[in-house]
């Protein structure tokens, strides 16, 4: 995922080897009670001003119940699961689904299996099976999955819906690959597209010269027809945007992307709103990367960036926005974390600048590899080995 990616690609194959679920089998458990209430603490974050997290006294939407002060916020594990890459509701089946990276979509509350394409995908490198969509019904309310298939290529296959299960893949879009890292893998649909994020091709420095190179996919945002597969450039200048959110409620898009040597960046934009050009490999989060003097004449700037000297940050894991009813007072915030620091972070979308850090509360889980949300909108972390639910302290 950067200069250190064969450290962390060593991390990861070693984290698969020992974890006793690593073929991707998603194993429910028993949930458990949050530990007691905690005040909320908050640490800085580069170029950002960081605020305590809420802890005031709200009505519940829809009632008049009033409700005790939110203190902070607590994991609940609610499976373990071989290096789950995402959680994703499925309304019409009224379940949710784990995507595991060994190929395995499962069903979150019981662990069976509602389809496997282990034998379409390598697992090599930071290849796997990374992301996936339910689509709603205007689009056949269809499975959509971002894969690395047999020979590395960067695949996205659309699946039907035949009862419970998903079935008859079809292709809608394939691109090469020239190394097994920076293979992007957020895949989220809006406003009638999917949006698929690229990394730059991989190696180290945009060795390939993708970043700026506007005539590829790769190290940018790729915007997909459902129905038909068409495809377009819709920004670039990323790294390795590993992890990206549509926001319904506010029409927006988060892209956490992954950094090269010193800085993690996430930048939050209207989705109706293209072209974009993020400056990678000109810039690194909001800094010029190997020179002290940049041209920065129509570059995006992120909304904050992360420091590597920052609680252990190595490479930055994006999140969700909270949407859901059980935390109101966290009602519009994005979430992340990062793989080595196993933090977690929000910032509201209208005040992004401002960051909460929440790790007082919650800990640090592990290597934390993804996030989702059910049925309900609630909040899941995803580590190498665990499924996390978000609650609330009060």
């Amino acid at each position: 995922m950067k200069r250190i990616a064969s450290i962390l690609v060593t991390a990861l194959l070693v984290a698969a080897c020992s974890d006793p679920v690593s073929d991707g089998t998603v194993r429910p458990v028993a949930t458990t009670s949050p530990p007691e209430a905690a005040v909320v603490s908050s640490t800085p974050a580069p170029a950002a001003t960081t605020s305590t997290a809420p802890a005031t006294t709200t009505i519940a939407p829809s009632t008049t119940t009033t409700v005790a002060p939110l203190q902070g916020l607590a994991y609940e594990q609610v499976a373990t699961a071989g290096f789950p890459m995402a959680l994703i509701p499925d309304p019409t089946g009224a379940r949710d689904l784990v995507l595991t990276r060994a190929g395995l979509l499962s069903d979150l509350a019981t662990g069976e299996v509602v389809l496997d394409i282990s034998a379409k995908t390598r697992t090599d490198g930071e290849r796997g099976l990374l992301s996936g969509v339910v689509g709603p019904a205007d689009v056949g309310d269809a499975l959509f999955l971002h894969y690395s298939d047999a020979s590395g290529a960067t695949t996205v296959s659309r699946f039907e819906r035949v009862g419970d299960i998903f079935d008859s893949e079809r292709i809608l879009f394939q691109v090469g690959q020239p190394a097994g890292n920076h293979n992007g893998g957020g895949l989220v649909y809006a406003d009638g597209s999917l949006y698929l994020g690229l990394g730059d091709g991989g190696g180290a420095n945009d060795q390939f010269g993708q970043g700026q190179n506007f005539d590829t996919f790769l190290g940018g945002i790729v915007r997909i027809g459902p129905e038909t597969g068409d495809a377009e450039l819709w920004a670039g200048g990323l790294r390795n945007p590993f992890r990206i959110w549509f926001d319904e409620p506010s029409g927006t898009l988060a892209i956490a992307d992954v950094g090269q040597n010193a800085l993690e960046e996430v930048s939050i934009v209207p989705v109706d709103d293209r072209f974009r050009n993020f400056g990678w490999p000109i810039t690194e989060g909001f800094s010029c990367f190997g020179t002290s003097d940049c041209d920065t004449t129509g570059f995006t700037e992120p909304v904050l960036d992360v420091s590597h000297g920052d609680a252990g940050t190595c490479s930055i894991t994006g999140g969700v926005t909270y949407r859901g009813s059980a935390i109101p007072e966290i009602a519009g915030q994005y979430f992340f974390s990062d793989f080595c620091g196993g933090w977690l972070r929000s910032v509201t979308v209208e005040q992004p600048h401002e960051v909460s850090d929440w790790t007082s509360d919650v800990g640090v889980p592990g290597q934390v590899v993804g996030f989702g949300t059910d049925r309900d909108g609630e909040m899941y972390v995803l580590t190498t080995g665990e499924i996390l639910r978000v609650v609330a302290q009060r």
